[in-house]
């Protein structure tokens, strides 16, 4: 893949969490992990993506998102897909290596109710 192909920016955060200090509760925060890194980003063709649970109907948009090799990325972070308006998609698939140090390409799906 050449760098041209990278035409996306993108940032990968990961889930913090802290007690409350006043209630004991959990507080959960997305802190940054990398920001604004450059990505490809293809949306996987519609298929049965949509489905209802609980009485509401929910779509679901799957793409699958590559990245320069980079160590430290799971399938509990999420990623910021930037533009015109922001997506923030959930990992649900890999990261898997592509080729030797190369790349990283993960699937993420983006929740609408």
């Amino acid at each position: 893949m050449r760098a041209g192909q990278l035409d996306r920016r993108i940032t990968i955060q990961y889930k913090a969490v802290t007690q409350d200090d006043s209630y004991g509760t959990e507080v959960v925060t997305w802190t940054t992990l990398a920001s604004r890194i450059s990505a490809q980003v293809q949306d996987v063709l519609p298929s049965k993506s949509e489905s209802v649970q609980q009485g509401m109907r929910v779509a679901n948009r799957p793409a699958r998102v590559r990245i320069r090799y980079r160590t430290g990325i799971t399938s509990d972070m999420r990623i910021v897909v930037h533009g015109a308006t922001d997506r923030t998609m959930q990992i649900t698939g890999g990261p898997a290596e592509i080729g030797r140090h190369e790349w990283i390409e993960m699937t993420c799906e983006e929740y609408t109710v």
